[in-house]
Order: C-alpha cells, then sequence, then structure tokens
C-alpha cells in the first residue's frame, strides 16, 4: 500500500484527478478524518470538501506512474 496526501481547490481538480484515477486499475481511497470514499467516485470526493488535506491509499505497490500523473494535487 502506498500513501499521499492531496488538496484540491475546485471540482475542475477533483474532476480532472477521478478521470485520471479510472485509468488504473488498483483500489484506492480517500480518506480525511473518519470518512472515506473511494477515490473513483466524483460525488464521493466532493463530499470530502475543498481546501481540505486528504489521504489517499492506494492498495497497490507498483503505482509510480500514477503518483507522478497525480503530483500537482499533493498537498504541501
Amino acid at each position: 500500500m502506498r500513501e499521499m496526501n492531496l488538496t484540491f481547490r475546485n471540482p475542475d481538480e477533483v474532476l480532472d484527478f477521478v478521470k485520471t484515477v479510472e485509468q488504473y486499475p488498483f483500489d484506492m481511497d480517500l480518506c480525511r478524518g473518519s470518512v472515506v470514499v473511494d477515490a473513483k467516485s466524483l460525488l464521493g470526493i466532493m463530499n470530502l470538501g475543498f481546501n481540505q488535506t486528504v489521504n489517499l491509499k492506494i492498495y497497490s505497490n507498483d503505482c509510480s506512474e500514477l503518483f507522478h500523473n497525480i503530483e500537482k494535487y499533493k498537498a504541501a
């Protein structure tokens, strides 16, 4: 399992993120506090809110290409 902290500023970023992660066969979750949603669920991610740090959990170790493609959402 690999993890990365992300931040989304607006709905367009969430839409772009979902389109990107849907291309990968890995199971992924986004967590904020006790709330966990499927990282491929547009509505689920919108429910987490914007300008919040969320934790992406990818249930695979072979995901370096995915990490590169979502680097722009990495939380500072």
